[in-house]
């Protein structure tokens, strides 16, 4: 991506409420099956939803597609919420974070970027996923979980000092950008 590119997408991207970015490259992601043994045995959106495993693919098959892509663009958002505790109330103040993950996307395709991105938690968008019986029904604003694809987020977040632990009820929410020219 040229620097005049990347300027243009800084300045858009100045417009929303990020709490910290990192320009990162494809081969810096760390992938663990460890990550992906946790999605199958802790949560209970595995093998539920097309943003979750296996229907995202091997780990393996991720970080292929993942390395495929030039670079890489890493951010996060913060939510407070009353009670970190309350998964319910934490998981419902992630529907503002995947809209700015929508426009972050948009900043890249509107340079001429094809551009795939892992977000939060599992896919929310409709009240009862289409898998395994039919396709995803919305594959154009569905975000796999970039833990889905075994990809150690957190590690990566400490490698370019991205602050993740800010203590209280203070939710740090991750997406990851893979973008390419097309």
């Amino acid at each position: 991506m040229t620097d005049e590119k990347k300027r243009q997408i800084e300045e858009r991207l100045s417009e929303l409420p990020l709490a910290q970015y990192a320009w990162i490259r494809p081969e810096e992601l760390e992938f663990s099956e460890q990550v992906r043994y946790i999605c199958e045995t802790e949560c209970s959106r595995y093998g539920t939803s097309w943003a979750c495993p296996p229907a995202v693919g091997t780990v393996e098959e991720c970080r292929r597609k993942c390395l495929s892509f030039e670079e890489g663009f890493l951010f996060t958002t913060f939510s407070e919420v009353a009670d970190i505790a309350d998964l319910e109330e934490t998981l419902a103040c992630r529907t503002e974070h995947e809209e700015i993950t929508r426009q972050v996307c948009e900043s890249f395709r509107e340079r001429g970027l094809a551009v795939t991105a892992l977000s939060t938690e599992s896919c929310a968008i409709c009240e009862t996923c289409a898998y395994p019986e039919g396709p995803c029904r919305h594959p154009d604003r569905m975000f796999p979980c970039v833990e889905s694809y075994g990809i150690l987020v957190t590690d990566l977040a400490e490698k370019h000092e991205i602050e993740f632990m800010y203590g209280g009820n203070v939710v740090t929410w991750f997406s990851l950008v893979l973008f390419r020219e097309t």
